[in-house]
């Protein structure tokens, strides 16, 4: 298929029948031509049109690829109902409700291309990450689906006193999602947290929400960071080594780890999600400088 063709990915986003799916309402979704609700203690009201913070809004989109996988111009962008593309960072809502978030895949398990959302990219699509214009590899698979929390973001100019200091990556909120089932890049899933660890990468804090799909068959045995031990025995150990140590094959030292190299309970996730949904409200709400960041 020609590089430049658009298509519609046959990746599942949610379903297997279907590249449709709805988002679930929230008042922290920031449609186009619409209010962007924070909290319910502030709102920012578009010239064209406004609606309420408990109005829902669920939008239909689809997957579409541009490009050719592994080459430099593959691109995965998030497309609504009216061919309008959108922002898989931005414009996807953070919540689902009951405690429960959207994540969006970048790299399904058992893959090792460096897929991320392009964050200083118009529409922040999902791209193959570069390194001195070449495609990066990670050194071996990852073993768990990986990817971003929506609406979130790791503030650099926030110097965390949990983590000795450490300043964000300025990037969204990674997430590893340790359920059985395989993921596709652009699937959105919806998971509960159970925990995080603060990885220290060269210097800047880069936390790992450690989640679940809701669809996974042990999900409902699993709601603390006890009971991933207890129901995924050496889970939480392979993680937190994996993480260390991929970069070592390239010559690079070992990432480390803050909170006592230990992965944090689920209330401190939530804590570590409602802060940086935070920092995500100031970034496009201006309030704080985007720099390169692509706010649209």
């Amino acid at each position: 298929m020609a590089a430049t063709r658009l298509m519609v990915s046959t990746t599942n986003i949610g379903t297997s029948s279907s590249l449709l799916f709805k988002a679930a309402a929230s008042p922290f979704f920031k449609p186009r031509h619409f209010s962007l609700c924070f909290n319910n203690t502030s709102k920012l009201v578009s010239k064209k049109r406004s609606f309420t913070c408990s109005a829902l809004y669920r939008p239909d989109f689809q997957i579409k690829e541009e490009g050719t996988p592994e080459t430099l111009d593959y691109r995965v962008f998030f497309v609504d109902n009216s061919g309008k593309k959108i922002s898989p960072w931005h414009d996807i809502p953070l919540h689902v409700g009951d405690g429960t978030f959207n994540f969006i895949v970048e790299i399904p398990k058992e893959s090792s291309a460096k897929m991320e959302v392009a964050t200083d990219e118009i529409f922040t699509p999902i791209k193959q990450d570069t390194k001195k214009g070449k495609l990066r590899y990670y050194p071996y698979n990852i073993n768990w689906n990986y990817g971003l929390l929506p609406q979130t973001w790791e503030d650099p100019s926030f110097a965390n006193p949990d983590v000795d200091g450490a300043f964000g990556d300025n990037d969204p909120v990674d997430v590893v999602e340790i359920g059985q089932s395989r993921g596709n890049i652009g699937q959105l899933m919806k998971v509960k947290p159970l925990g995080c660890l603060a990885m220290i990468d060269e210097g800047e804090l880069d936390w790992k929400i450690v989640a679940i799909s809701l669809d996974d068959p042990k999900a409902s045995l699993v709601n603390d960071i006890d009971d991933v031990e207890k129901h995924f025995p050496g889970t939480l150990t392979a993680i937190r080594d994996w993480f260390r140590d991929y970069k070592i094959p390239d010559g690079k030292p070992a990432n480390n780890f803050g909170l006592g190299n230990k992965a944090a309970n689920k209330a401190y996730a939530l804590k570590v999600i409602t802060e940086t949904n935070e920092s995500w409200a100031n970034l496009v709400k201006r309030s704080t400088p985007a720099g390169e960041l692509s706010l649209v």
